[in-house]
C-alpha cells in the first residue's frame, strides 16, 4: 500500500474491505462431500451456507479499550451480513427452504434436499455448502459420585488446584476477580448452586434478571430436562456447571472450588444433552459478542465477557473435516478481534501425539489448554501436538492447567470431583478473570494477556517429544509453556500498569477544519501508519471509527455527523495516539 494514500470510505460504514472464501466454478466443488453423501439418501438436510464476503477486522487489532473493539466488531460483521445476505434469503424463500442468518461469519443455516444445496452452491456469493456439523461435549475421562454434603459441616478449604496455582494467594493481594466477566458456552447451568448463585450477572442479591446474561442456542430438538429455548439457565448434563464452579465457584461455607470468585458469568447453552452442531455453536459465540435480551433483541456489545470458556470439540466422526475447519476458524478469530480471550480445552485423545485435532482447540486463535496432576505431570488423557490434521503443523496446546481429579460444582447443589481437559480449561478462564481484577486496562488486549500467561507459567518436562519437539524445550507440544501460575501471572499484571495504553503527544492536522465533507485527515506519524480514526464527543462518546489503510492520511467523506464540536483521534500502528478538536460546520 503507497503511503500518503487517503481513504475513500463513507464515515459511516463500519465495515472494512471484505475478504473472501476460496470460490470454484463446479458447484458440487463447493459442497462437504459428507452433506452431499448424506442428501444423496434423499429427504432434508441441515446446512450451513458460507458467504464468500468475509469481514477484514484487522483494525480492531489496534484499538485500545476492549468497548471500541467489540462495537467495530459488532457493527461491522452485522453490516456486512446484512448487505450480502438478502439475495440468499431471497432464494430461499423462492424453494420454500427455512433459514436463520449469521453474521459472526457471514453465513445462513437452512434445510432442504439435493436441489437446495445445488441452488445454493451455484450461487456466485456463495463460496461453501457444509454440513451442520454436530459438536460434543469434551466428555471427562473420569467422573466421580456426586457428593451432597452439608456445606455446613464444610472447613473453609480451598481445593488443592486453586492452590497449587496460587490463586489464593492472588486473593490475598486483593484481587479475586471482581471488575471481571467471563463467559461460559457448554450444557448449560444450574444458575442457583450456592457456587455459583451469588456470582451470576443476572442476579442482584433478590431478583433474577437473565436478560443479557442468558442464552439458549438449542432452539429444537429434545431439550432434556431443559427444554428448548429455555429463558433461565439450566443444565441437562452437568459438564457446565462444573466448569462454572471451576471458574468462580464459592458458596461462603467452605467449598472454595473457583479461580476467581469475585468475578460475574454469563453463559450459553450450546448443547442439547451433551451434543450440538455448527449453528448452536455460532449462536453462542454471536451472542457473546453483543448479549441481546430474552426475546433476541437489543444487542449489547458492551455485556459481553472478558473471557469464554469452551470445553467442546468437533472430531472428524461428528462431522467436522477440512470442509469446515476454515468456517469455524474464522468465528474464532472474530470473537478474538472482538477483545474477548477464547479459551479452549485440548482434548481428551492423548498421550499419542497429533492429539490435539479438533476445533476450537486446534486454532491459533484460541488459548488452549492441556490438563495437569497434582504432582505437576502431564495427564495422559491430555490431548498433544502438534496439529497435523490441517497441515499447519502448529505447536498445542498453548498452556497447561490442573485437570485430573477436580472438585467442583454439580447440580442439584452438591459437588463431584471430574478428570479432563474441561477441567483445566476453566482455570485458565479463572485467571483471567483474576488479571483483568488486578488491571482493568488489561481488558480487550487478548495478545498480552496470553503473553503474560506464558511468560509466567512453570516450566514443566517429561521423557516425551512430539513434533520433533522435547517437552524439555519451551514452548512444547506436551505442556505447551507450562503449568500456570497465577500469583507470577498477576505480579507481572501489576507490573504493567501504566504501560498499556502509550501515547505520543502531538497534534493531528484536520485540514480543512472547520470541516465540510471531504476533508482529509493529515498525521505527524514519525514512519508509523495510521491503524485508524475515532471520533468521539467532547464528552468521550464514541461516535465513529474509520480504519485506516496503511497511509498517513484518511479520507473522512461524507461524514453525516451533525454539525458541532467533535475530539478526533488517530491512532498508529505503534499504538501512538494523536488527538485534535474537530469542528462541523
Amino acid at each position: 500500500m503507497k503511503r500518503h494514500l487517503s481513504i475513500c470510505l463513507s464515515i459511516g460504514l463500519f465495515f472494512t474491505q471484505p475478504q473472501a472464501f476460496a470460490t470454484n466454478d463446479n458447484w458440487t466443488d463447493k459442497v462437504d462431500p459428507v452433506l452431499m453423501s448424506k442428501a444423496a439418501n434423499g429427504g432434508a438436510v441441515e446446512m450451513m451456507v458460507i458467504m464468500a464476503e468475509q469481514a477484514d477486522l484487522s483494525a480492531a487489532r489496534y484499538m485500545n479499550t476492549k468497548e471500541e473493539k467489540g462495537n467495530f466488531v459488532f457493527h461491522t460483521l452485522q453490516d456486512l451480513s446484512t448487505h450480502t445476505q438478502p439475495v440468499v434469503w431471497e432464494k430461499l424463500e423462492s424453494l420454500h427452504a427455512p433459514y436463520h442468518s449469521y453474521f459472526i461469519v457471514n453465513a445462513v443455516w437452512t434445510k432442504g434436499d439435493i436441489d437446495v444445496i445445488r441452488a445454493m452452491a451455484e450461487m456466485p456469493q456463495v463460496s461453501q455448502v457444509i454440513e451442520n456439523a454436530r459438536y460434543t461435549v469434551q466428555q471427562p475421562v473420569q467422573v466421580g459420585v456426586p457428593s451432597y454434603d452439608d456445606p455446613n459441616t464444610k472447613t473453609n478449604a480451598v481445593e488443592w488446584a486453586i492452590s497449587l496455582v496460587k490463586a489464593d494467594q492472588v486473593w490475598g493481594m486483593g484481587y479475586k476477580g471482581q471488575g471481571a466477566v467471563v463467559g461460559g458456552q457448554d450444557s448449560g447451568y444450574e444458575w442457583d448452586h450456592p457456587a455459583i448463585k451469588g456470582k451470576y450477572r443476572g442476579w442482584n442479591g433478590s431478583s433474577a434478571d437473565h436478560n443479557h446474561n442468558w442464552h439458549d442456542a438449542i432452539q429444537t430438538g429434545n431439550g432434556g430436562s431443559c427444554g428448548t429455548a429455555s429463558t433461565e439457565p439450566c443444565d441437562d448434563h452437568g459438564h457446565g456447571t462444573h466448569t462454572m464452579g471451576t471458574m468462580v465457584g464459592d458458596d461462603g461455607a467452605g467449598n472454595q472450588v473457583g479461580m476467581a470468585p469475585d468475578a460475574e458469568w454469563i453463559g450459553c447453552r450450546n448443547m442439547d444433552q451433551g451434543a450440538g452442531t455448527f449453528a448452536t455453536y455460532a449462536e453462542c459465540f454471536e451472542w457473546f459478542i453483543a448479549p441481546t435480551d430474552l426475546n433476541d433483541q437489543n444487542p449489547m456489545p458492551s455485556k459481553s465477557p472478558d473471557v469464554i470458556n469452551n470445553s467442546w470439540g468437533c472430531p472428524t466422526d461428528e462431522g467436522c473435516n477440512t470442509s469446515n475447519f476454515e468456517a469455524m476458524r474464522v468465528i474464532v478469530s472474530n470473537v478474538k478481534d472482538a477483545g474477548i480471550v477464547v479459551v479452549a480445552s485440548a482434548g481428551n485423545s492423548g498421550p499419542s501425539c497429533n492429539t490435539v485435532e479438533d476445533p476450537p482447540a486446534m486454532y491459533d486463535e484460541s488459548f488452549s489448554v492441556g490438563s495437569t496432576t497434582s504432582s505437576d505431570n502431564m495427564s495422559s488423557f491430555s490431548s498433544r501436538g502438534n496439529v497435523t490434521v490441517d497441515g499447519s503443523n502448529r505447536m498445542k496446546p498453548d498452556i497447561s492447567a490442573p485437570g485430573s481429579d477436580i472438585r467442583s460444582s454439580y447440580p442439584g447443589g452438591g459437588y463431584t470431583s471430574m478428570s479432563g481437559t474441561s477441567m483445566a480449561g476453566p482455570h485458565v478462564a479463572g485467571l483471567v478473570a483474576l488479571m483483568i481484577s488486578a488491571n482493568p486496562d488489561l481488558a480487550g488486549k487478548v495478545d498480552i494477556i496470553e503473553d503474560i500467561i506464558e511468560k509466567t507459567a512453570v516450566k514443566l518436562s517429561v521423557n516425551e517429544t512430539c513434533g520433533g519437539v522435547s517437552s524439555s524445550t519451551v514452548p512444547n507440544n506436551t505442556f505447551g509453556y507450562g503449568r500456570i501460575n497465577a500469583l507470577d501471572a498477576i505480579n507481572e499484571v501489576v507490573l504493567t500498569v501504566g504501560q498499556l495504553n502509550p501515547e505520543s503527544q502531538g497534534k493531528a492536522k484536520v485540514f480543512p477544519n472547520p470541516m465540510h465533507n471531504n476533508s482529509v485527515v493529515y498525521v505527524p506519524v514519525n514512519g508509523s501508519s495510521i491503524a485508524y480514526v475515532r471520533i468521539t464527543d467532547l464528552n468521550g462518546q464514541l461516535v465513529r471509527t474509520i480504519p485506516g489503510n496503511g497511509g498517513f492520511s484518511v479520507n473522512l467523506g461524507s461524514s453525516g455527523l451533525a454539525a458541532g464540536a467533535y475530539l478526533l483521534e488517530a491512532v498508529t500502528e505503534n499504538n501512538s495516539v494523536f488527538r485534535e478538536k474537530l469542528i462541523v460546520q
